[in-house]
């Protein structure tokens, strides 16, 4: 079982525009072309922040079509947030908040022998790693830049430095970098 973050980035470091949007995302290709497929029958538990649940909530639950769409995951999902937010109906999502490594370890019955997603934000993933709790990092590197928004992990990773395990291309839009966290 390992803890994962895996997300799209772009080119200079972002994993969201500074209005939480993921339009520059989105205008890439199918997600079922990319090694999200493998990746996500592998997950046993999610991760997340409170603004990761609301895009969530925003773009895919509440449509434009004011109908309501279920909740795209099986997976048992924590929310980490501070404030009241509404909850799917049917799906087991748990909203907490406070010390993450309590949380991991409820996450880590409940994903058994599978891995834990940590879905997003950076500042999130952030606490996991300072934890000595993210196994692993898989980003998906995107061929535009931002400017500005939220930063993929805001920490200083020096010494000892992530490592490298693999680099992989789909299409023209992504490099898929695959990096172990050294214990």
């Amino acid at each position: 079982m390992k803890t994962q973050y895996y997300a799209a980035s772009s080119l200079d470091g972002f994993i969201a525009a500074p209005n939480h949007s993921l339009d520059w995302l989105l205008q890439f290709g199918d997600i079922e072309e990319t090694s999200y497929p493998d990746f996500i029958q592998k997950v046993g538990a999610i991760a997340m922040g409170s603004a990761t649940y609301e895009w969530i909530l925003n773009n895919q639950i509440f449509t434009d079509n004011n109908e309501s769409n279920p909740w795209p995951y099986e997976q048992p999902a924590w929310v980490f947030t501070s404030r009241s937010l509404p909850k799917i109906d049917g799906a087991d999502i748990q909203f907490v908040s406070g010390d993450v490594r309590p949380i991991h370890q409820q996450m880590s019955i409940a994903a058994g022998d599978k891995n834990i997603w940590i879905m997003g934000g950076g500042e999130l993933v952030g606490q996991f790693y300072d934890h000595g709790l993210l196994d692993e990092l898989i980003i998906q590197v995107t061929s535009v830049t931002l400017g500005e928004g939220f930063p993929l992990l805001p920490r200083k990773i020096i010494q000892p430095s992530l490592i490298l395990k693999s680099a992989t291309t789909y299409g023209e839009d992504f490099a898929e970098l695959r990096y172990e966290v050294p214990k």
